[in-house]
Parts: structure tokens; C-alpha cells; sequence
């Protein structure tokens, strides 16, 4: 499934007639990053037979009747159009322009075409979204770059997107994470139709390691799409990033700005792709990294440093975020770096880790007086107010409360407020809250990815 499978996929499809394995189709759009776009040239278009690298044929085609511009005002001439993709075994769309933006219809039946006559379908980066617009990613696991993976989970539900992984193989169909993660799919694919030895040349000749293990939550940090920086909401931005220290809402954001709420997530969402809630905590949750990294702050600090009403709610959206605790992280990470003059850190560190599982041992034990009296007792009440329902209100409340959970349903847990449980309210105008029209659904973007039984292919 991802750069670590080992097994085969349950299913194959049969390659048309027509169609030849060696031969790799690139789909190209005006407006797409020129550095993804090179990936798959690279790889697959240059002769590298000198140094034990299979050849295969390139195609490189155009996706529509306009001029393909690129990065740097470049223009390019796409030698092939859409007719070509049907003798490609393989055909690779190595981003799209904008994950705001349609893509053209005939390219995407082009795609499907490609796809039910066999052709392995590869999305490098945003290209994900021109497979997901296909169809092809529905009921698949999938992922694209971190920062846009909320946006292609909410716009394409039936997609179980994993954010975490650099990529994604699920048979005949194949996704990658942002900009350099589409070098490590394509030398999977390499691995996968030659074997490690070719992969390993190819990754010498391109001086890249043959294979990175981890995933992207190891490559967080502060960005935003660069055309942000022109747009007035860029001061609000920059505004919030020095203020993560205070408790404040995106109510308090859409202030700054002048605007409605209503008004500031439709604009920040069209500049970001992503809700001004979720990218908030996940600011919050990057900057106690940080501290977690660079400074001594017992967990407890950390979380009112980085704007957490709690530390329960910075535990709670580190875990989904990054995949483990804050302590947990902390004694990993020192001692991947080990630092001079500090030869008490790792003692901390794990005296840390031994209070984050005492701390979850008794939120998971059942409570006492519940059972004799029926009575909720302290401890239930606090795990009410870690409800997945009332995680963030996007109504009013401080950003930073209690997250979702990682099991069961989005729109489980306790409803209505708790008295004399901070943390707790029955908002639903943003935030984790239900929506209306399908209580099944999130109205944020905020999400745990759904991985389902997958199809895993070798690696060589």
C-alpha cells in the first residue's frame, strides 16, 4: 500500500491490445509546477540502459488545446495530445494548477478510458485531484500533499485519504504526496517493474535514496500558497502566527479582517483550501512541536504556550496529527539529537512518557461512581468534554478544546452543554459540530482518514 508493501494486490487488471507496458504517458495542463512536472521526464524519458536502468518509452501529452505555461512564465510544447494515452501502459499526471479549479472534461475521459483498459494510473502531488475529479480514487486509499489533503477529503468523500504517507499504491491506481515525494513513487514504480537493483541504480543516478522510509508528518511547517502574501487577508495571517501564545478564535480572525464569519472562511478557504479552524489548530499543534524540540516546558506549558485551553487538548490533536503523544515525541526526537548539556533530557523525557500513559490508562479505566449510582463522576465528565462533537466550537469558543477521537463515528459522543465542563458547548456553526443536512458528515474539514482493507503490490 504504501513505500513499505511487501505483498501482492488481490486483483490485476488485463492491459488492452493496444497498449504497451513500457510505454509511460505524462499529462500536462498549463499552470502546472514545472518541478513536478519534470519528475516523471526524468525518469522515464531519459536512457539510462549504461547504468542497469530499463528503458521505457515516453509520451508526453497535452491535456488541453491551450498553451502549456509554467512556473516562471515558461511555455511548452507538448509533442503528443490526448489520442496518445492510448497506447500507454502507464500514464502519469504530475499535478494539476489548481485544486480550486475543474479539469478539463476530455482529459478525464481520457483518464477512465486509460484506466478500464488497463493502464496503471499514476497522480503525482495535486494530480491526485485530477484522478479523484475522474472518479478513479472512489473507495480507494489515497494521498496528495499534506496541506491539500483536508480540501481533496471534503471534496471527494468516498476517497480514504491517509496524509501521512509519502505514497500510495493500491494496485492500478497510485497517489503521492507533494513535490519530491513523486521521486519516491516513481522509483517505486521502477522497483515494482525491475526490481530493487534498477531502482537503486536509477536512485544513484539521480543522487536521491532509493528509498525514505517515515511519512509527511515529519515535513509540517508554517507554509501557506504563496498567492496569500498579496491577498489583505495576509496580515491576519501573519497576525495569528505571532499570537499563538494567546487563546483567541477565528470570530477574533474574521474581526481583524472586517469581515463576516460567514465572508472570512469562504475567503480564506478559496486562498488556503483549507477551513480557517483546522488551520489554526494545526498552527497551534506545529508550534508545540517546536517547543517540544527546542525547550524544556514540561507538556504542561507547552500546551498554554501554544494557545490549548488544556493540555488533555493538545494531547488529543498532537496524537492525530503527528501519531503520538507530546512526550512520546519529545524522547524520540532527542534521541535522534542528542544535545550537549543536557544529559538529564532523556530522563525527563521519559519521566514525561510515564505520566502521558498513567494520564491515559485512567481516562480509559471505568468510572466507579458511574457503576454504583449512575451518577457521572469527575473523570466521565471530563471525557465528555473531549467528545468528538464539541471539539472546537466554531461558534465562538476558543479555539484549541478538546479533539475528536479517533474511533467510531464523527457524530457520536455526548450533545447539549455540560454545565461546569469548560470546553463543552452545543455550536454548530463551524468547528466539529454536526452537520444538518447529513449527521454523518463533519462540517469542517477535519477528519481521521479511513483506511480500508488494501491492495498491496511489491516493492521488489
Amino acid at each position: 500500500m504504501s513505500q513499505d508493501s511487501t505483498t501482492v494486490p488481490e486483483t490485476t487488471r488485463k492491459l488492452s491490445g493496444r497498449r504497451r507496458r513500457e510505454i509511460v504517458a505524462v499529462l500536462l495542463f498549463s499552470g502546472g509546477p514545472i518541478f513536478e512536472s519534470s519528475i516523471p521526464l526524468s525518469v522515464f524519458g531519459i536512457d539510462r540502459q549504461d547504468a542497469g536502468v530499463p528503458r521505457y518509452r515516453l509520451l508526453v501529452c497535452a491535456g488541453e488545446d491551450v498553451p502549456l505555461r509554467t512556473t516562471g512564465g515558461l511555455e511548452l510544447t507538448a509533442p503528443y495530445g490526448l489520442e496518445a494515452l492510448s497506447r500507454a501502459g502507464t500514464v502519469v499526471v504530475p499535478a494539476w494548477r489548481s485544486i480550486t479549479q475543474p479539469p478539463p472534461t476530455a482529459a478525464l475521459d481520457a483518464l477512465r478510458r486509460a484506466h478500464e483498459e488497463g493502464a496503471r494510473i499514476v497522480g503525482l502531488c495535486t494530480g491526485a485531484f485530477v484522478l479523484a475529479a475522474a472518479g478513479l480514487l472512489d473507495g480507494r486509499p489515497a494521498t496528495t500533499h499534506w496541506m491539500y489533503a483536508p480540501t481533496l477529503a471534503k471534496r471527494y468523500p468516498s476517497v480514504h485519504v491517509d496524509p501521512r504517507e509519502l505514497f500510495v499504491d493500491d494496485g492500478d491506481v497510485l497517489t503521492s504526496a507533494g513535490t519530491a515525494a513523486g521521486i519516491d513513487l516513481c522509483l517505486h514504480i521502477v522497483r515494482t517493474d525491475h526490481g530493487a537493483d534498477a531502482a537503486g541504480a536509477l536512485a544513484r543516478r539521480l543522487v536521491v535514496p532509493p528509498r525514505r522510509s517515515g511519512g509527511q508528518e515529519r515535513y509540517l511547517d508554517r507554509s501557506l500558497p504563496e498567492e496569500i502574501g498579496a491577498d489583505p487577508l495576509a496580515e491576519v495571517v501573519a497576525w495569528a502566527l505571532e499570537h499563538l501564545h494567546e487563546q483567541f478564535d477565528v470570530e477574533t480572525l474574521a474581526a481583524r479582517a472586517y469581515m463576516s464569519r460567514r465572508t472570512f472562511d469562504r475567503r480564506f478557504r478559496s486562498l488556503t483550501g483549507s477551513a480557517p479552524l483546522q488551520w489554526l489548530i494545526t498552527q497551534r499543534v506545529l508550534q508545540a512541536q517546536r517547543l517540544l524540540e527546542t525547550s524544556d516546558y514540561s507538556v504542561d506549558e507547552v500546551a498554554g504556550r501554544c494557545g490549548f485551553r488544556s493540555p488533555v487538548a493538545l494531547r488529543g490533536h498532537f496524537r492525530r496529527q503527528l501519531g503520538s503523544s507530546p512526550a512520546a515525541y519529545r524522547a524520540a526526537y532527542r534521541a535522534r539529537r542528542p544535545q550537549s548539556g543536557s544529559a538529564d533530557r532523556p530522563e525527563r523525557a521519559e519521566r514525561e512518557g510515564r505520566t502521558e500513559r498513567e494520564r491515559a490508562d485512567r481516562f480509559d479505566r471505568p468510572e466507579i461512581g458511574e457503576q454504583r449510582t449512575g451518577e457521572p463522576s469527575v473523570m466521565a465528565l471530563r471525557r465528555a468534554a473531549m467528545a468528538p462533537a464539541h471539539a472546537a466550537s466554531g461558534a465562538g469558543g476558543v479555539l484549541g478544546g478538546p479533539p475528536p477521537s479517533h474511533g467510531g463515528h464523527p457524530g457520536h459522543g455526548p450533545h447539549g452543554s455540560h454545565p461546569g465542563v469548560p470546553g463543552v458547548s452545543t455550536g454548530h456553526s463551524g468547528g466539529y459540530g454536526v452537520n444538518a443536512t447529513d449527521p454523518g458528515k463533519p462540517e469542517s474539514d477535519l477528519y481521521t482518514p479511513r483506511l480500508p482493507g488494501q491492495r498491496e503490490r511489491p516493492v521488489g
